[in-house]
């Protein structure tokens, strides 16, 4: 089929047909959940495969590849589909039991434990800093050869594409320049990678010591060791080591992100029965051939069964360029057509192995998910999720698979709804660890909580690319700061105030703010059905914060005992505003206590003895300066520093309002930050007055009796 007649067709769980493009697609009973369908790249209606009345769901979510750190690009994935799934659970009600894998054998990892193994060798070596060097550039050389024929090709490939996408017909255009933009940024890609090899090489020449050559081209070193040694490293532990520390890592990551865990974890190690299973029905039911002991899947008996391959990314189907980095071997000469893949690799040297009836081998990448979610869910799931690179080869890949070991069952779509996270972006590239331009989550959390990297991504749309800048960090500390605001005008507000006998009657603000709660809340519903957006809900609960502020600034500019501002209604408000933010993972609290925990909650024993030092201090110290009758700026100076110091330490702000202290709740750091701020901004006016001083003397002072001086 040539990618100008692509028509991509969908199957609703009810059975009928969606063609895509049509109007019809959208077509659903008011009320209905639309979800953004990557199957059709449209938004269709939500049912669930056991009827539309059900509440249980089956959802399998890609996990890691563990070869590596966790980056933001990742964060991006698995915080965005927690969001997702905590709305699923936590608003709409659905039962849902979740997959999610963990792949723990895979060319990367294979590739990173091997090289990291052969680097650390080397360095035990006894070499000279010159020798270091001339292998070092031998390495890095060979790197930008390689990268270089890769741009080159790329190139070739976008003129190629231009040029059939300028002949096409008009209603062939479209197709043609999703291929033709996805390509162009391809070359984007591999350009950026070439310029890295370039700075390298240029570091390389001003290094002179070992350790600054290594720190300039370790990784380019290891892939020449590799290259050359690669196949004596026969040690099965250290693979098996090497998956299991960046397991236990992503596994930390995701709870310092406060992502909810699994119900089920898969690890490709132990499903090996099951995949070589799986395999051998594929090849009985003739969609699948052996070759020189690896296995094949054949694309071309696929589809004379009737099946569609590439579903989910038809126009990149053998285009090794439009293919997501992995182990899609469009180079071997042993496949029957180039579209066809591995899903059964025949041992190598240097790699872990596994028996099987077509001798020693290990799995393919994508095999790996097609048969440890058969196991788990079956020949029908509701829901498959993964990062939108994943479309093409490796989710495409998994619905062959899925559709021809189940054929004989009549499956012919065994997934029914693919949500694909958008890209996180950085400097207009993809964050990614192949163009070496990510910031692991580690890093990332010692300049954002776990709480703003949330605000972050709910403040997205889930299915489209993002940018991660100054511009982000700027928006999600703007929202966090309105947020706890917002909370703590509320608590001071209620201090104190009994919400049954300070209970009077409504006036019109009281009807206004609790028209506006109603219409927030119909209007969040609304956004969660269309297509679970958040950034609508959290700026429709923005303009209800907004609303509330206006409410209490009214009564306290009012200050009429006869109409004071309304507990009950401002309970009622927050705790709304705390059950969104809650079901989003932003705060962790229960939905009858307001707030952020870390903010508004109740102290702690530990905490509230903290408090009970802090007042023992400061009385001790009034008394002190009493009894020695001390000027009463000292009694001021011991004020100050009990507001700027001992209460700061423990999350303690307070404010002068109207001749009163207000305190606030909210966390140190925050607080010390904008101190620090705040002491900034003054030391840069004083040197700035200062300056304008000097001036204004030096114009003051004649010339000739500076120059008689």
């Amino acid at each position: 089929m040539s990618k100008a007649s692509i028509v991509r067709e969908w199957t609703r769980p009810d059975g009928s047909k969606c063609v895509g493009g049509s109007e019809d697609n959208a077509k659903a009973p008011p009320g209905s959940l639309m979800l953004y369908n990557s199957l059709l790249d449209e938004k269709v209606p939500f049912v669930p495969a056991s009827g539309p009345g059900s509440k249980s769901l089956s959802w399998y979510t890609c996990g890691p590849t563990v070869y590596d750190v966790s980056h933001m690009g990742h964060a991006r994935n698995y915080v965005t589909f927690d969001i997702i799934r905590r709305v699923l659970e936590d608003y709409f009600g659905y039962n849902i039991l979740y997959v999610m894998n963990v792949t723990d054998v895979d060319n990367k990892i294979i590739l990173r434990a091997r090289r990291n193994y052969l680097l650390a060798k080397y360095k035990e070596g006894k070499h000279t800093d010159a020798e270091v060097k001339a292998f070092a550039e031998k390495a890095v050389q060979n790197s930008f050869a390689k990268q270089r024929a890769k741009l080159a090709e790329a190139e070739a490939l976008v003129d190629a594409a231009k040029e059939e996408q300028e002949a096409a017909a008009a209603d062939k255009k479209g197709v043609l320049q999703r291929q033709l933009n996805e390509l162009e940024g391809a070359i984007k890609n591999e350009a950026h990678k070439l310029s890295q090899i370039q700075t390298a090489l240029s570091a390389l020449g001003q290094a002179g010591d070992s350790a600054t050559i290594y720190a300039v081209a370790s990784d380019f070193v290891a892939e020449e060791l590799d290259r050359e040694q690669g196949k004596s490293v026969t040690d099965s532990s250290i693979f098996r080591a090497h998956a299991a520390k960046y397991e236990a890592e992503f596994t930390q990551d995701m709870d310092s992100l406060g992502v909810r865990r699994p119900d089920v974890l898969t690890r490709v190690s132990e499903y090996m029965d099951e995949i070589v299973d799986y395999v051998k029905k594929i090849v009985d039911n003739g969609m699948a051939y052996e070759s020189n002991g690896s296995v094949y899947f054949d694309t071309t008996n696929f589809r004379a069964c009737g099946h569609t391959y590439g579903k989910l990314k038809p126009w990149a189907v053998g285009s090794s360029a439009l293919a997501a980095e992995g182990e899609s071997n469009f180079e071997t000469s042993e496949k029957r057509s180039n579209t066809d893949f591995a899903f059964w690799k025949a041992s190598k040297p240097g790699e872990p192995f596994w028996e099987s009836p077509w001798g020693q081998g290990r799995p393919g990448w994508h095999i790996e998910c097609s048969a440890m979610a058969s196991t788990l869910i079956g020949s029908r799931m509701d829901i498959h999720t993964g990062e939108d690179d994943l479309r093409f080869p490796h989710h495409d890949n998994e619905l062959a698979q899925a559709e021809a070991f189940y054929h004989n069952e009549g499956c012919h779509q065994w997934v029914n709804y693919f949500l694909h996270s958008g890209h996180l972006k950085i400097e207009g590239l993809k964050m990614s660890k192949s163009l070496k331009n990510f910031i692991t989550i580690r890093e990332a959390l010692k300049s954002f909580s776990a709480c703003q990297l949330r605000i972050l991504f709910v403040l997205q749309s889930w299915n489209k690319s993002m940018v991660y800048g100054e511009a982000s960090r700027a928006e999600i500390k703007a929202r966090e700061a309105q947020l706890k605001n917002f909370f703590q005008n509320i608590e001071v507000a209620v201090r104190g105030v009994d919400e049954i006998t300070s209970c009077a009657k409504w006036q019109a603000e009281e009807r206004d703010l609790s028209q506006k709660l109603q219409a927030v809340q119909n209007q969040v519903h609304e956004h969660l059905l269309d297509n679970l957006n958040t950034a609508a809900v959290m700026d429709t609960l923005s303009e209800l914060i907004k609303s509330t502020n206006i409410y209490l600034s009214k009564k306290r500019e009012s200050a009429s005992a006869a109409a004071p501002a309304q507990p009950l209604l401002l309970r009622k408000v927050a705790t709304y505003v705390t059950r969104m933010l809650s079901m989003f993972g932003i705060v962790d609290a229960s939905w009858d206590k307001p707030g952020f925990a870390d903010a508004a909650g109740g102290a702690g024993d530990a905490k509230g003895a903290g408090y009970l030092d802090a007042f023992a201090a400061f009385r001790d110290e009034v008394r002190s300066l009493a009894r020695t009758k001390a000027d009463p700026k000292e009694t001021m100076t011991a004020c100050d520093r009990v507001r700027d110091v001992a209460l700061v330490e423990l999350g303690v702000r307070l404010e002068d309002r109207d001749g009163k202290a207000i305190w606030k709740l909210d966390d140190p750091a925050v607080i010390k930050a904008e101190q620090q701020e705040r002491a900034k901004t003054a030391s840069e006016d004083a040197r700035k007055k200062m300056e304008n001083a000097l001036n204004l003397k030096q114009i003051a002072v004649p010339r000739d009796v500076v120059g008689s001086t």
